[in-house]
């Protein structure tokens, strides 16, 4: 039987020890069933043990022995006595069963043979187990020998309990065997499974031991390495789930790190280098959203107004819901400043569940802010694609690209050029940063655009981009944005609640027409701070205020004298000028044209720092004119007595330069027939030499600035019809419009009719004569 020593604890235990005698001491050693159990009963035992004699008792402490106890046999527990001062019982010994037989001698050279390969596969056991197999030749006590000293992980309490339990040693002996058997069967996959792992890292190990065979002779040699920084850079590396090509580059870059020294320019290049590529978020995405009920609630809640331009986002995402993959149209938002159009893109991006990113490309005149510079350079970095995504952290962001009709071409390239590639999706799922010098998808990315002019975006890239007009807002509904989105988000920001200030309808509208004409809301929204201000200036000197209204009164009182007041009572009307349309950055603007004329000798002058496409629309117009003095009932010399001169105050502000060729001809004619235009009538409309009427663009912002103005009356060309259902209702009642497909139907609708002339007389046509 085997020698083993068991520490003494617990009290019931140590007072058994304490009482023994040291010579000759037999004592019962039973396990328990739950080792956590601390003061078991003789229900919580099993009801066979060993008996064993006390070799020696060893005081560790106070309260605690350690007694080497020799086996001398299994006894079964016939009778409980008691638990107290220790357990005691009546026992009875077992005598084995099985006599030796050849059977019995194989099982045991078998298991002898089991073990020795366990050994082999397990260093860790006892090393003189070894020894000692080829010395038990009995196969019962092989057994015992075998299951005693099997570590504690491999066989618990309960399987030596069986081995304890089975008294016939064949069976003994085939229950130890197959114990061993399956050990040894987990034991060689598990050594397989090391082999194979231990070939894959062979390469791996080598290079550490490299590396720290390298920093051991770097620190003999006084050189510092901040070996931390490259390890952290090789975790980082591990879990940045990169393609396999870009995992490759990277752990080249970060193996020529780890041998460069970290004061050279070179080491801190390769470090920046190798952060971008750790940090780039190559398969991290977000889950779409893509509920269209949940996409038309956003924009609602986050936009007043703007319909089509809801619709149209609506269906945006319907069709993405539908499609498998992200792949859609670009979308490009064209509108005045201050309509919302980067907050569209804002409104899409909590929609859809995407993270937000916003790109300026406002005065970007380098090509290499998209591609990004070459590492050759000093300070290089990617281009701002790229830095957007490490920003947002996501592969699939909503990224506004901002102001593209902002951007510039010098001598270090076209940017507007490289987001061609950037917005092709048949291109752009293998993107190369000129920096990174990998390929990166960008294919998951919802790109929108916004801008103010649609001339100042290239052909090329707007043939990659669906345009969606963002027009101006009419007063109706600048007032119903102010009450729910602008007045109360100033109220909070200036600590000031509705029980302190409140801003009536006409007061919003003062506002609106006195002091923000714009198409957009910006202005707006810093005016209603201004009041806001105000109010927290009396609040924070003590005044007593009641409940304010900003009504119409208080806000002049406020904000002072009007910045811009009507143009119509300013516009009584002269001959020789006349009321034009056209559109700019700020939606539409209201352009008077006047001329005026001199002795001289048939010059044409056309001034108001004018473009060359705005200056040839002028000498047209004088063109016709000369071409119809038959039928004005003009000399057909009188150019040749007289100079011209063509004056458009704030030309700069227009764009849409040759829808004011119409506005010009009913100026000179005005002019020369001596016969003002009406204040209340604006035209619009590009003229040619045979006298057609061309259409032209932004026919909403047009009539939003018209019905701003109080213009009555609109004369458009008749190809422009379509385009008035985009105008609001409100606007389209207030405001009576005239299709003309001819020059030769303005005149009558346009001259104001002579003072003292029955009202049944018409203003003649250039068909017909004057009287």
């Amino acid at each position: 039987m085997s020698v083993v020593p068991i520490n003494v604890g617990r009290p019931r235990s140590v007072r058994l020890v304490e009482e023994l005698d040291r010579e000759s001491a037999l004592v019962g050693v039973v396990a328990q069933r739950d080792p956590s159990t601390v003061e078991p009963t003789f229900d919580e035992l099993f009801t066979v043990g060993t008996l064993a004699r006390v070799v020696k008792v060893i005081r560790v402490n106070a309260s605690n022995y350690s007694v080497v106890l020799n086996g001398i046999g299994r006894f079964h527990i016939a009778e409980p006595l008691g638990l107290e001062p220790y357990m005691r019982a009546e026992v009875q010994r077992i005598s084995e069963t099985g006599a030796t037989s050849d059977e019995l001698t194989a099982l045991g050279d078998r298991l002898r043979e089991s073990m020795r390969k366990v050994l082999a596969l397990m260093p860790d056991l006892p090393r003189e187990t070894a020894s000692i197999l080829d010395n038990v030749r009995e196969p019962g006590a092989l057994a015992d020998l075998v299951a005693s000293n099997f570590p504690e992980e491999l066989a618990g309490v309960h399987v030596r309990q069986q081995v304890l339990e089975a008294v016939d040693v064949g069976s003994r002996v085939r229950l130890v065997s197959k114990m061993v058997e399956r050990q040894l069967e987990a034991l060689r996959v598990k050594d397989e499974i090391s082999n194979l792992v231990a070939e894959e890292m062979t390469r791996s190990q080598r290079a550490y031991v490299l590396r720290q065979q390298m920093r051991t002779i770097r620190e003999e040699l006084g050189e510092s390495v901040d070996d931390d920084e490259v390890e952290q850079l090789r975790e980082r590396l591990a879990l940045a789930d990169m393609p396999e090509e870009v995992e490759r580059t990277a752990r080249k870059q970060l193996s020529r790190l780890a041998g460069m020294q970290p004061q050279s320019a070179e080491f801190q290049v390769t470090r920046n280098y190798v952060e971008w590529l750790v940090d780039l978020p190559w398969s991290h995405s977000t889950p779409d959203r893509l509920d269209v009920s949940e996409v038309a609630r956003c924009l609602d809640e986050d936009h007043w107004g703007l319909e089509r331009v809801k619709r149209r986002i609506v269906e945006y995402s319907a069709v993405r819901q539908l499609r498998k993959d992200n792949r859609g149209p670009i979308l490009l938002f064209l509108g005045p400043p201050g309509v919302g159009k980067t907050s569209l893109g804002r409104s899409i991006a909590r929609a859809m569940g995407r993270r937000y990113g916003r790109i300026a490309l406002g005065g970007v005149r380098d090509e290499a802010e998209i591609r990004g510079h070459r590492r050759t350079y000093v300070g290089a970095m990617p281009g701002r694609i790229l830095q957007a995504l490490k920003k947002v952290g996501t592969n699939n962001p909503v990224l506004v690209l901002d102001e593209v009709d902002k951007m510039g071409a010098d001598m270090r390239g076209d940017p507007a050029a490289a987001l061609l590639e950037v917005l092709d999706p048949a291109q752009n799922d293998s993107f190369v940063d000129h920096y990174l010098g990998v390929p990166f998808d960008l294919s998951k990315v919802t790109f929108l655009a916004t801008a103010n002019y649609r001339s100042g975006i290239p052909e090329a890239l707007r043939d990659r981009m669906e345009i969606i007009e963002v027009p101006g807002y009419t007063i109706a509904e600048k007032r119903a944005i102010a009450q729910n989105f602008l007045v109360p988000k100033q109220l909070q920001e200036h600590g000031l609640t509705t029980e302190q200030l409140r801003f009536a309808d006409e007061g919003i509208d003062t506002l609106v027409d006195s002091y923000t004409r714009e198409a957009g809301v910006r202005g707006l929204e810093r005016a209603i701070a201004s009041v806001c201000r105000d109010v927290a200036v009396r609040l924070a000197e003590g005044q007593e205020v009641n409940q304010l209204e900003a009504t119409s009164e208080l806000v002049r009182e406020l904000m002072g004298p009007p910045r811009y007041r009507p143009d119509l009572p300013e516009r009584r009307m002269a001959p020789g000028v006349a009321v034009g349309l056209g559109t700019s950055g700020a939606g539409g603007e209201l352009v008077l044209v006047e001329v005026t004329r001199m002795a001289g000798t048939g010059t044409v002058r056309v001034t108001g720092n004018l473009g060359p496409i705005l200056s040839e629309a002028a000498h047209t117009a004088v063109s016709f004119v000369r071409s119809k003095s038959e039928r004005l009932h003009l000399d057909p010399e009188w150019i040749r007595a007289i100079d011209l001169h063509m004056h458009i105050p704030r030309a700069r502000a227009v764009q849409d330069y040759a829808g004011l060729g119409v506005a010009m001809f009913c100026a000179v004619a005005s002019l020369l027939l001596d016969a003002p235009c009406r204040s209340d009538v604006a035209v619009l409309g590009e003229l040619t030499l045979r006298g057609n009427v061309l259409p032209v663009n932004g026919i909403k912002a047009i009539m939003l600035t018209a019905h701003r103005a109080g213009i009555r009356e609109v004369i458009l060309p008749a190809r422009n019809e379509p385009d008035l259902e985009e105008v609001p209702a409100e606007v389209r009642d207030d405001i009576r419009v005239h299709l003309i497909h001819k020059v030769d139907e303005v005149l009558p609708l346009v001259l104001a009719r002579p003072e003292g002339e029955p009202p049944s007389r018409t203003t003649p046509s250039l068909g017909e004569a004057r009287p």
